[in-house]
């Protein structure tokens, strides 16, 4: 095992506010956020850069990322939209070696608090938050199988 915190996190060896997971892939809050709600999501197979990430599981990592940007729409939370960033190598600012999207949220006006948000990265009640982000999810879910049925 190498020593990445995200394998650990996976592995459940390291802590995390875990938002989804699936057999690929999993999301958890971001323990620095821009902003309340700013998730991290990650395949459970390690890949450093996108160079290592087979393009299938890339994928499904920005597949997640949409649905959980989605998510965070119809939570508690209810942002207006969301940044979708993935840092490709240390040159892209990626200070974690293994591969993740961030999903922030954003409301309409938000400039300034962001900005703050980037500078100060503080932790947003997680416990509320993955909880409001998780209703999200279960909303969308309930939605999707309406829109079906």
């Amino acid at each position: 095992m190498n020593d990445c915190v995200f394998c650990s996190i996976v592995a459940g060896t390291a802590p995390a506010t875990m938002i989804y997971s699936d057999d690929a892939v999993c999301a958890f809050l971001d323990i620095r956020p821009i902003t309340r709600g700013h998730t991290l999501i990650v395949p459970k197979v390690h890949a450093t850069e996108l160079v290592d990430l087979d393009p299938d599981l890339g994928a499904r990592l920005f597949r997640t990322g949409h649905r959980l940007a989605r998510a965070l729409r119809v939570s508690g939370l209810a942002s207006d939209g969301a940044n979708l960033i993935l840092n490709d190598g240390t040159a892209a600012f990626q200070t974690v070696g293994h591969v993740h999207l961030h999903v922030v949220p954003r409301r309409h006006g938000d400039k300034l608090s962001f900005a703050k948000g980037f500078l100060l990265r503080r932790p947003h009640e997680p416990r509320s938050t993955a909880a409001a982000i998780r209703a999200g999810i279960t909303a969308l879910e309930q939605s999707d199988q309406g829109a079906q049925g």
